[in-house]
């Protein structure tokens, strides 16, 4: 089975009509660094997978970008979990086939780890549209309600809704 991740709301903490734009501006979610070893050991990959377009608006370069996600997948790793591999849309056309909810992202992730099951995989976001990326190529859908609480559930593209990723993790231990 394979978990893919929405990163800012799901994993750090969103910034408002801004962006995470140096590793000092990263905060991990509440529970996250807890969550991260129990889906470890539940998920075979844990791919995250983020529309990023400051980089696009030349706000963040690609190398800054990945200097952001050291310092996360040293913390994580830290603590006993693990990400297998993180995508990125740097795109700022939201008609873009890499930016979600388009699934280019997924189908590179297929690409580069066949063994993914697509009806099998989990896709835990805090968007409509993460979840409509999750929906498009057959997976189960988290909806995590960290920045839009006023999303209603039940809902047509969400198939389970939890206050945070650790209260995931807990329920798929």
């Amino acid at each position: 089975m394979t978990l893919f991740l929405d990163r800012d709301g799901v994993i750090n903490d969103e910034i408002r009509d801004g962006y995470v734009l140096r590793p000092d501006m990263f905060h991990f979610s509440e529970g996250v660094l807890s969550a991260m070893p129990i889906l470890a050991a539940r998920f075979e990959r844990i791919i995250v997978i983020t529309n990023q377009r400051c980089i696009g608006r030349g706000l963040l370069t690609t190398e800054g970008l990945q200097e952001i996600h050291a310092q996360m997948l040293q913390q994580i790793e830290g603590s006993g979990g693990k990400i297998d591999a993180i995508y990125f849309c740097p795109d700022t056309d939201n008609n873009s086939p890499c930016r979600k909810p388009a699934t280019g992202m997924g189908l590179q992730a297929k690409q580069d780890f066949p063994a993914i099951d697509f009806s099998s995989s989990v896709m835990v976001g805090n968007t409509l549209s993460d979840m409509q990326f999750g929906k498009s190529l057959g997976m189960q859908t988290v909806f995590i309600p960290s920045t839009r609480p006023e999303t209603p559930f039940p809902h047509p593209l969400i198939d389970q809704r939890y206050q945070n990723l650790l209260q995931f993790a807990q329920a798929v231990q």
